[in-house]
């Protein structure tokens, strides 16, 4: 994240020193710097703004819900960030009472999501020189070693009692030029197990097991197996029709038990899966 200075303390910073603002809030940031990027058609009942404190030198990422479920989702990130620590997840390290709810701050990072429809259409995944295709076209051991970065990650989710809800390539930032990932947007992710009271939950059906659309279904971290080895699956496909694994045999056996339909054949937990994973 973005680094105070030496003996300077949160309390005198422009945003994590700001406990409430009255005033709407792009515009309060607009006078706090330059708001260099609005986020603005998301589905999830937010809007977000990248905003630059040129004083500073520094970048922001800060988030707001503008409808209920966004509200909902905000309020359930926090306390999983609050749980949660890792490098490759972006954090979320303050927020501020707004007259008609919450905002929160992130430290920006650089890179593309790797798959946007909102932003850049429907067909993001597979349009030449999208982020996704352009990925897909990386040597195979940098989708190894990204790929291995979000399972480490989720060792320390699965550490922390949280299993992985609405987990897909719309939650994953490249940076192409420092080769880095990072996962974004966990805001659905709750404490695990627990039982569906709903017929679906969020997320996206490339990449969600069969209970997360059965109602009554106990939810857990073979789950979570799941949605990793989907993730692993779709990355390290040349495209998006899953005929052009670039993987190897063993990795491929791997993910096909991780991703078995009954819970019960798949892999105990992330960490059975990533010491399969890595042979």
């Amino acid at each position: 994240m973005e680094h105070l200075g030496s003996g300077e303390s949160a309390g005198n910073h422009p945003l994590l020193g700001v406990d409430r603002v009255e005033e709407p809030l792009g515009a309060y940031l607009a006078r706090l710097g330059d708001v260099f990027r609005v986020f603005g058609k998301q589905d999830s009942g937010c809007v977000a703004y990248g905003v630059r404190l040129p004083d500073r030198g520094e970048r922001w990422f800060v988030k707001t819900a503008i409808a209920a479920v966004g509200r909902r989702s905000l309020e359930r990130a926090w306390g999983f960030h609050r749980a949660v620590r890792h490098p490759v997840i972006v954090p979320q390290v303050h927020r501020i009472a707004l007259r008609d709810g919450t905002a929160v701050v992130m430290p920006w990072r650089d890179g593309e999501v790797l798959y946007d429809p909102a932003e850049r259409g429907r067909g993001d995944r597979t349009s030449p020189g999208s982020p996704m295709a352009r990925f897909r076209s990386l040597p195979v051991d940098r989708i190894e070693a990204a790929f291995a970065d979000v399972l480490d990650a989720h060792l320390a989710v699965e550490a922390a009692g949280y299993v992985a809800v609405d987990l897909y390539d719309g939650a994953l930032l490249y940076d192409f030029a420092a080769g880095e990932m990072r996962l974004i947007d966990l805001d659905e992710y709750r404490p695990g197990p627990f039982v569906l009271d709903a017929d679906r939950l969020p997320g996206s059906t490339r990449f969600m097991a069969p209970e997360e659309y059965e109602r009554g279904a106990t939810i857990d971290v073979r789950t979570t197996v799941h949605v990793l080895g989907r993730t692993a699956r779709l990355l390290l496909d040349a495209g998006d029709e899953e005929r052009a694994w670039r993987g190897t045999a063993a990795q491929l056996g791997v993910l096909e038990r991780a991703t078995h339909p009954d819970p019960g054949e798949r892999f105990a937990g992330v960490r059975e899966f990533a010491d399969a994973w890595r042979g």
